[in-house]
């Protein structure tokens, strides 16, 4: 019946079976386990009639014109770039720490003096990992770090990851910069926006062929096994000699018999309130107050005109498997040890010739949606089309 199979229906999923049902008009079955597609960019309408983005705020940019293209097969956009605001010593200032940023938080004379020489060391218009500046010898600019660093970052990442930042991967901490710049975008890509109907119509519109079948509400293992063994997929009770495009946890696949990878979870918190807008931007991180990380309002994002607005707080959370609200893994956690027992997951993984692994979760990486979307077309050209 099929010549694929899909597990997931994410960014990753819906790629590779939009591509393999357009453009080698073969068969394939998505399963996915939750009662929507779109993964964890799905959104919705909540009860007030305002959309929000149900596991939290999604944001499209990127440098790829040949993904943005892609994409835009499926939508059209609302072009929107994206502001952060961080509660810094009670005030709201750019994030990531910029120029401006710097002028709204220090004396004048210390700033002007901070600024020449961030310039001078570094450039403008650059972007500086907190964890390299913190290494510079110039005492001004140690100064600064150190600020930064206390007041920026430290205590947002302990929040988020529950760990320091020396303790992560330099992927990780590299991803909220001193920008050195007065551009108060939270991305600088060439191409940034929100699906104009949203995310989950994108989806629709992808998936929308008579050769994809989709089976939501379904934990694949209740239709497809692998024998760890022989190394053959039984679909429905019979062999499967097509393809296997798995991009979900590597470690369900091989039932954690190596151990399991850890991951960062999230807790969400929505709230409608009776007014039109709450904040001035997007998101407002709170570094350094509160149990939660930020707060969105999705209006901002979505550009959408309504009487109320939906705002949400976001918990980071351990993982946990075997205890719901806190079972979706969000951030694999990439330091070396788990990075060694994803290793030996892939070199297993790799035994399987009709397997293929695509994904944040399948590859234990952490990949922006661009970045999953340009994977996934690459897969697809690679492992699926020119074999």
């Amino acid at each position: 019946m099929f010549d694929y199979v899909v597990i997931g229906a994410g960014f990753a999923g819906a790629v590779i079976a939009e591509r393999i049902a357009n453009k080698l008009n073969k068969k394939v079955l998505i399963i996915e386990k939750r009662n929507h597609i779109g993964g964890n960019a799905y959104d919705c309408f909540d009860k007030n009639g305002i959309l929000i983005h149900k596991y939290g705020p999604h944001i499209f940019h990127t440098r790829l014109k040949s993904v943005w293209d892609y994409l835009s097969n499926f939508t059209e956009w609302n072009f929107y770039h994206h502001h952060v605001l961080g509660v810094i010593d009670g005030k709201k200032v750019p994030i990531p720490f910029n120029l401006n940023t710097l002028h709204e938080l220090l004396p004048k004379s210390i700033s002007n003096i901070m600024e020449e020489k961030l310039i001078d060391k570094f450039g403008y218009n650059v972007k500086v990992p907190i964890l390299k500046l913190r290494e510079a010898e110039d005492e001004d600019l140690k100064f600064l770090a150190n600020f930064v660093y206390e007041k920026v970052f430290l205590n947002y990442t302990t929040k988020q990851w529950g760990m320091k930042p020396e303790d992560l991967d330099p992927t990780v901490t590299g991803r909220v910069p001193v920008y050195i710049s007065k551009d108060n975008r939270y991305f600088q890509d060439a191409y940034q926006g929100i699906p104009k109907e949203g995310y989950t119509k994108l989806f629709e519109r992808m998936l929308d062929h008579s050769n994809i079948k989709i089976m939501t509400n379904t934990d694949y293992k209740e239709v497809l096994s692998i024998d760890k063994e022989t190394k053959e997929i039984v679909l429905f009770g019979q062999k499967f000699n097509g393809k296997l495009i798995y991009t979900g946890k590597i470690d369900e696949l091989f039932d954690y018999e190596m151990g399991e990878l850890p991951y960062r979870s999230l807790r969400f918190e929505f709230e409608t309130l009776e007014k039109e807008f709450y904040q001035e931007v997007g998101t407002v991180n709170y570094p350094n107050d509160y149990n939660f990380t930020r707060i969105t309002e999705f209006k901002h994002l979505s550009g959408q005109n309504h009487p109320k607005t939906t705002i949400v707080k976001e918990y980071p959370q351990q993982y946990n498997k075997d205890i719901p609200g806190q079972d979706i893994p969000y951030y694999p956690i990439q330091v070396e040890e788990n990075k060694k027992l994803y290793k030996k997951y892939k070199e297993f993984a790799d035994e399987f010739e009709n397997l293929i692994l695509v994904g944040r979760l399948a590859e234990y990486t952490y990949y922006d949606m661009d970045a999953v979307v340009a994977k996934a077309l690459k897969v697809f050209k690679e492992k699926i089309e020119n074999e």
